[in-house]
This record gives structure tokens, C-alpha cells and sequence, in this order.
């Protein structure tokens, strides 16, 4: 295996791993991680990228991208409820001002990202 082999695959486990935090933390972005982790596992490994592609918890981020369906109504208000529960959640704990604005506008950014993806159709 070479160098740049090695190098994809551990860069793939360590954006799956972001990708995983991202389902708790509203600000990491789960699906751009996850689809970068396709990506390296892609390039250098073909049993780890049919992993990836049929897990049940990832899987539909890639299968939903590469096919350009979109992502569910269902999926779109679990992604925004939770974002919102983890940015208020970090307000209440540090309550600073700069904070609010700053969770806010990102919530707000991510929130419409969010929306503005296509629904996918049953």
C-alpha cells in the first residue's frame, strides 16, 4: 500500500469521525465530512468505500448525493431541530452576547442551507 494510500484512508476515517460528531454538534457539517470521507476511501480503497456506501448510517448521505435525489422532509426538520436544540443549548451554557450573535447567524446560515436543499421525493 503507498504512502498516499495510507494518507487517504486515515483522512477518510478522520472526516467520518467529524462527520459522526456532526450528527450531535449542530456545527460540524455531517454531510460535507462524510461525503469527503467517500471520497478518500474512493481513491484508496475499494472495501472501505462499499463499506461506507452501504452503511446504514451514512450510506444515504452518499447515495442521496450521487444521485442528486436530495434529502427527505423528514430528515430536513429532524437536522433543523437538533441544530437549533445544540446552538440554544450552547447559549444558555455560555452566555455571552457575542455568542448569541455569533450561534445565531450561523444557525440562521445553516438553517437556510438546510432548506434550500432539494426535497427528496418518496
Amino acid at each position: 500500500m503507498t504512502f498516499k494510500k495510507i494518507l487517504l484512508i486515515i483522512s477518510g476515517f478522520i472526516c467520518l469521525i467529524l462527520g459522526g460528531v456532526g450528527i450531535i454538534l449542530p456545527l460540524l457539517p455531517t454531510t460535507p465530512l462524510v461525503l469527503l470521507a467517500a471520497i478518500c476511501f474512493s481513491a484508496a480503497n475499494e472495501k472501505l468505500n462499499n463499506w461506507l456506501s452501504r452503511s446504514r448510517l451514512f450510506g444515504p448521505y452518499i447515495e442521496n448525493y450521487r444521485t442528486g435525489q436530495g434529502i427527505s422532509k423528514c430528515r430536513k426538520i429532524v437536522s433543523v431541530v437538533y441544530l437549533w436544540i445544540g446552538l440554544v443549548t450552547s447559549m444558555i451554557v455560555i452566555q455571552t452576547t457575542a455568542i448569541y450573535i455569533i450561534l445565531s447567524i450561523v444557525g440562521i446560515g445553516v438553517t437556510i442551507h438546510i432548506l434550500m436543499i432539494k426535497t427528496k421525493k418518496k
